[in-house]
């Protein structure tokens, strides 16, 4: 959707092809670093997700007793306009980001997805599910880890790995005095929160476990579990899980894919090119950049295959920069690292992403 909007801007036609029928978003919340506010302030929705999320300052660290040991700065550069943090949930966001991709004039097809691609030197035929054909200039693969785009492009392309943790989520009331993420570090998970409006935070708790497939019936005590022996208002929130509560659980899952993202007249953006584990909360921040990157280079120079090169190039470092150090942080995160040095990646990659993109 960021790509859409961001296309339209500079007069681009954009059909937006999506698999699901409903064009609806399923989870819980998502963090939002202060870059990440400031892409969509880019994108004309920054307002919107202040006034519909939450959007503050800070990171405050806990011990497992939940008490306080620090809080981290989320500072953005004079004049960024924007928080340095924030949350959403994700049916929120998505319901910003449809109305914008809609009002801005794109075309929506939904239920329906792309089956082959033949491109040739001034464009690509696309074959859909449905067993209609579109031409196009250009397609942006943006369907996320497991993209079907990346199996049509590349012959032979990385899969997903298991990264050896799993993530719960589950939204929790939010209490008036809190005013911004908080990390509880140095037990056998890592817990967190983040405030996603004025009523509600989201709680994620990331566990070191073998692959495994959990039940709907399973999540609750699951979860209890891994939150068993933490204090504080972690100990509230998981005495306040009830057979009710929306739980998620997900296995993190990565890979790396080398530049190029591109074949001829096909890109991928997002996590279809650069994956990254939630440990940074960049990984929707990055997608959203990629879109802006992308109309900028196509604006410049209106050639697709040197405007994808140099969208590549902008975009390699900080993309890698930032899936090494998520993945880094997990890896500090099994070995039971002490939380400084978790939170001192967290802190460098922080600062280096307030640089313009």
């Amino acid at each position: 959707m960021s790509t859409a909007i961001a296309l339209r801007r500079i007069g681009i036609a954009v059909d937006l092809v999506e698999i699901e029928p409903q064009w609806r978003v399923a989870g819980a919340g998502i963090t939002l670093t202060g870059p990440t506010l400031r892409a969509f302030d880019d994108l004309g929705v920054y307002d919107e997700v202040a006034s519909r999320g939450y959007v503050g300052e800070g990171i405050r660290v806990c011990n497992v007793a939940g008490e306080f040991v620090r809080d981290l700065a989320t500072p953005m550069p004079a004049g960024a306009g924007v928080a340095g943090s924030g949350g959403i949930t994700r049916p929120v966001l998505h319901n910003i980001l449809s109305t914008r991709t809609i009002t801005v004039g794109t075309r929506i097809r939904t239920g329906v997805s792309v089956a082959a691609l033949a491109q040739d030197a001034i464009g690509v035929g696309v074959a859909f599910s449905d067993g209609s054909t579109g031409r196009y200039d250009c397609v942006i693969g943006a369907d996320g880890v497991n993209s079907h785009i990346r199996e049509l492009i590349f012959a032979d392309p990385p899969r997903p790995e298991y990264t050896g943790q799993s993530v719960w989520r589950t939204f929790v009331p939010r209490p008036q005095d809190i005013d911004r993420r908080h990390y509880f570090l140095g037990g056998p998970a890592k817990v967190g929160f983040t405030p996603v409006s004025d009523q509600e935070m989201y709680l994620f708790a990331v566990e070191q476990t073998p692959r495994v497939f959990r039940e709907p019936h399973e999540l609750l005590d699951g979860l209890a579990a891994v939150l068993e022996g933490y204090g504080g208002i972690v100990q509230q929130f998981r005495e306040s899980l009830t057979p009710r509560s929306k739980i998620v659980f997900r296995p993190q899952e990565v890979f790396v894919l080398p530049t190029p993202w591109h074949r001829g007249r096909v890109l991928l953006v997002g996590d279809a090119a650069h994956p990254t584990t939630p440990q940074l909360a960049s990984g929707a921040g990055l997608a959203a950049e990629d879109a802006l990157v992308l109309a900028d280079e196509l604006d410049a120079t209106g050639l697709i295959p040197e405007a994808f090169a140099a969208f590549e190039k902008r975009r390699e470092h900080r993309c890698r920069m930032v899936a090494d150090s998520s993945s880094e942080i997990g890896r500090l995160e099994r070995a039971g690292a002490p939380p400084a040095a978790q939170t001192a990646v967290v802190e460098r990659v922080l600062a280096q992403l307030m640089e313009p993109i």
